[in-house]
């Protein structure tokens, strides 16, 4: 087999071989990311040793190469974790000898960032979270598919901010070799490769194989001495800003990853593409097609009928669009592998295909070459369908074929302990595995108050402790006064009402309007009823409107109570907003209307027991009641000031007669009884719907065998 498991196999065998015999269990499951949700998997590899594990970025791999002689020794000897190990293997391989949804043939989901895991550096926020948690579905539910992205040997840029609140970036290489990784091998033992044109250079595309559970994931990489400087390039940065190598990596991520699946012996029945940016890739089935006889337009069709693709942002920055002169240099050398001028291709990532002086879009390609597109929430497909509109003149904007599938989040990885042991106790063993069944759900309705709110408050304690020790950290590499650093360890309250804002920071996203008015801020921050604010998130390096919003809140910091109540942790990652999303009481989000395509990280905070404080935007729009959160209008408005006006004046109005009341107001024995209530409302009624359970079946059931309707 050329499909890398042998690959995978070997160097799991290796690190096995070069660890104590005890932990030979740990080193094989390292490299399968099922072990990052299971229940004991991540404990068990930080037991080895708790402080190199936060050094390795909870690198399985890593951990047991890096860690001392003596370490080893000591875990090898610690029969009760030797014991657990070889328990979590087990479950691991009975997970992978399950029988898979159906025999057909696969589906291929393509996307350029994948949030699987902090020590996989190969995302940058919302999509890459999205796309792990579908793959992690996919290996949940045993559906046939594979996905396939990019190896950045840098990956996104890191953060730090500064004293002033201004973002500096900053990047890490990244070595395949100690991930769980493995290089995929031919018969002879070689590296695979395909040729990808790309301009006017060849370009060869190396393949690597991790395990997502029962999914493979193939990244490819460019990084090879065959190519050229430019050609090397091509895979170092998610999201570089240099244009003529972002189209490098549409190409080499749609043309090339579908070469490599069949380098991989690979024949998928379906390609999904996750965002515009691997739009090309239909294009590569219809030059299978044109090779075997068919002609241009046949091809296009078949292309098409085997095609699906979701679009995620009505943000113009998101649907990427270049000049015509520079994709037509890029793609010219496919134009000719199929058969046409290069001009027929630029039509088609064309809103008017005879406006000459257009740009092309990855988005308006993506979106002719598919068989069913949808958004990623009902509100983003009324969007969405408006958007597009011109694409489809002969419709009335209803009518436009565009679909919507609501985004859902894969509730083992996002779940924190206390709550996962909990609902295990209350809803029965394996009752995630049914998430989207609201019956799975019905048990809460039986669990003591004392019970939810005991884990409710385990959660914010935990979070707290975590915060505190970040924020010194952070406070003292942006060169804080000594008070300011001390400020939040000495006053920040694990008892306290803990409001989350962690998003990519964009000026649509509104940051700005926790300080809109600062002396209801500050009063809201030091009142009877206190509360705290955990904030995150990065600017894109380009953004300078973005960063001056995140400096601008930093310019409260000179008020005492600001330094003891509010933290931004630098450098958001996906390990971050599990704590964040796990212990947070509120999850705020405010959005300008109607640009929240979906959001997902307020469903991360649904399953913790979390309530929302969040715009009638995206998923939320769907997902309130009343009784579940709060919320502000989602109405637009194209008059920004009197909206932020008005939305600041309602989001500080339900903080202090609503949200504060409802946290501190204790029943004889000290629970909030009416927060509660919205606590399990929220669990039950948004449990189910916004699982990715819900959202992969209905994927399933709906775009992969059907247009979406």
């Amino acid at each position: 087999m050329t499909d890398g498991v042998a690959d995978l196999r070997r160097a799991a065998d290796e690190l096995a071989g070069r660890v104590p015999d005890p932990l030979a269990p740990l080193a094989r499951a390292a490299y399968n990311y099922r072990w990052s949700w299971d229940p004991e998997g991540p404990a068990l590899f930080e037991a080895i040793d708790p402080s190199r594990w936060q050094r390795v970025m909870e690198n399985p791999v890593r951990q047991l190469q890096e860690a001392s002689a003596g370490a080893l020794d000591r875990a090898a000897n610690d029969g009760d974790l030797t014991q657990r190990a070889a328990a979590l293997e087990r479950r691991i391989n009975e997970d992978l000898e399950r029988p898979a949804d159906n025999g057909g043939r696969p589906i291929a989901f393509f996307c350029s960032e994948y949030g699987i895991h902090e020590s996989l550096p190969v995302y940058s926020g919302g999509l890459g979270a999205l796309a792990g948690d579908i793959v992690k579905e996919a290996s949940d539910l045993a559906v046939p598919l594979v996905a396939v992205g990019l190896m950045y040997h840098q990956g996104y840029f890191r953060q730090r901010i500064d004293a002033s609140g201004w973002q500096h970036e900053y990047w890490i290489d990244t070595d395949p070799e100690r991930l769980p990784a493995a290089r995929v091998t031919g018969e002879e033992g070689r590296p695979i490769s395909v040729s990808v044109p790309v301009g006017d250079a060849t370009v060869h595309v190396q393949v690597w194989r991790l395990a997502i559970g029962r999914v493979p994931l193939y990244l490819l990489d460019t990084n090879l001495e065959e190519n050229d400087h430019a050609g090397r390039w091509i895979t170092s940065r998610l999201y570089v800003g240099d244009p003529s190598t972002r189209l490098a990596q549409y190409i080499v991520l749609g043309v090339g990853g579908l070469r490599a699946l069949r380098a991989l012996g690979m024949d998928p029945g379906t390609i999904h593409l996750n965002e515009g940016h691997a739009a090309l890739a239909p294009l590569e089935l219809a030059r299978e097609e044109i090779a075997r006889g068919a002609s241009f337009d046949e091809a296009l069709e078949s292309a098409r009928s085997r095609t699906v693709f979701t679009t995620h942002t009505p943000v113009p920055a998101g649907n990427d669009a270049y000049p015509a002169d520079q994709v037509a240099g890029a793609i010219r050398p496919l134009a000719g592998e199929l058969g046409v001028d290069v001009d027929e291709l630029i039509r088609l990532g064309r809103t008017n295909p005879d406006d000459q002086h257009e740009p092309v879009g990855v988005t308006q390609l993506a979106l002719r070459l598919s068989r069913a597109a949808g958004a990623v929430s009902r509100r983003h497909g009324e969007v969405a369908r408006e958007m597009w509109h011109d694409l489809w003149p002969d419709r009335d904007v209803d009518s436009v074929p565009i679909g919507h599938v609501t985004n859902g989040v894969h509730v083992p990885t996002w779940l924190g302990g206390p709550m996962r042991e909990l609902l295990d106790r209350h809803l029965g063993e394996g009752w995630w595995r049914h998430a989207d069944d609201p019956s799975a759900w019905s048990g809460v309705d039986d669990i003591p108050d004392e019970e939810l709110w005991a884990a409710r408050q385990a959660q914010r304690r935990d979070l707290v402790g975590f915060a505190r020790e970040r924020s010194v950290k952070d406070r003292l590499g942006r060169g804080d006064e000594p008070q300011y650093v001390e400020a939040a360890v000495r006053s920040f309250d694990p008892e306290a009402l803990t409001l989350g804002f962690a998003r990519r920071i964009a000026t649509y996203k509104r940051l700005s309007m926790l300080g809109h008015d600062p002396e209801r801020t500050l009063a809201l921050l030091a009142g009877d009823r206190p509360m705290q604010w955990l904030l995150a998130g990065k600017a894109h390096p380009r953004d300078e409107d973005a960063k001056r919003t995140l400096q601008g809140l930093f310019g409260l910091k000179g008020a005492p109570v600001v330094g003891e109540r509010v933290i931004f942790l630098d450098d958001y990652d996906l390990a971050t907003a599990a704590r964040l999303v796990r212990g947070c009481d509120v999850w705020v989000n405010l959005p300008r209307p109607p640009l929240e395509a979906s959001g997902t990280s307020g469903m991360k905070s649904v399953m913790n027991g979390g309530l929302q404080l969040s715009v009638l935007d995206g998923w939320w729009a769907e997902g309130y009641d009343e009784s579940n959160g709060w919320a502000l209008s989602g109405e637009t408005d194209y008059d920004h000031a009197a909206q932020d006006a008005r939305d600041a004046a309602e989001f500080y109005r339900l903080l202090e007669e609503e949200v504060c009341p409802a946290f501190y107001e204790r029943d004889e024995r000290g629970i909030p009884t009416a927060w509660v209530a919205r606590m399990r409302a929220s669990l039950k009624q948004l449990g189910p719907e916004f699982s990715a359970t819900r959202m992969l079946r209905q994927y399933v059931d709906g775009a992969y065998r059907s247009p979406v309707s």
